[in-house]
C-alpha cells in the first residue's frame, strides 16, 4: 500500500467541502485534503503561483474535481490540467451533481479517471466521499510522479 497523499478536492459549495472532509475525517484522510474553490484557484495550487508560491512541490494523488463552479469550471480545468504533459498522469474524479450525457463523454473523453454523481442524501454522499477517499488515498498505486514525500501540507 502507498503513503498516505495530498488529495485536491476542487468544490465551491461549502456544504459539499463539509460533507466530504467529515466523510474522511473518519479515516485521518481530512487533514490530507487541500480545497480549492474553483478551476483557478486549484491550478494555482498545482503550478505553486499567487497564495500557493511557497507550497512545497507535490502532486496530488487524486484531484476530486466539481464540473459547475465560478471563474473556471471543472471541464475548463480539466481541458487545461490534460494538455499538460507534467500535469495529465494525475488522477481524477469528477464529484458532480450533472447527469449530462454531454458532460460525462467530455470528461471521459479529456482523460479522467471516474465520474461520480452526487447524492443528494446526507448519508448517501458521506457514504460516496468515503469510498471514493478511501480509495484513491489508499489502494489506488499512483502514477511514479504523484508518489514524492516531500508534497505534505
Amino acid at each position: 500500500m502507498s503513503p498516505l497523499k495530498n488529495i485536491l478536492l476542487v468544490e465551491n459549495d461549502a456544504r459539499d467541502i463539509e460533507l466530504n472532509l467529515n466523510a474522511l475525517e473518519e479515516f485521518n484522510l481530512a487533514n490530507r485534503v487541500v480545497v480549492a474553490r474553483d478551476g483557478v484557484e486549484a491550478l494555482d495550487y498545482l503550478y505553486r503561483r499567487g497564495p500557493f508560491a511557497t507550497h512545497p512541490p507535490g502532486k496530488p494523488i487524486v484531484i476530486l474535481l466539481d464540473l459547475n463552479m465560478p471563474k473556471m469550471n471543472g471541464i475548463e480545468m480539466l481541458t487545461l490540467l490534460k494538455s499538460d504533459e507534467s500535469m495529465r498522469t494525475i488522477p481524477v474524479v469528477i464529484l458532480t451533481s450533472s447527469r449530462e450525457p454531454k458532460d460525462l463523454q467530455e470528461c471521459y473523453a479529456l482523460g479522467i479517471n471516474a465520474y461520480v454523481v452526487k447524492p443528494i442524501h446526507f448519508e448517501e454522499f458521506t457514504k460516496m466521499a468515503r469510498h471514493t477517499g478511501l480509495f484513491w488515498a489508499l489502494y489506488n498505486e499512483p502514477p511514479p510522479d504523484c508518489t514524492d514525500d516531500s508534497a505534505g501540507l
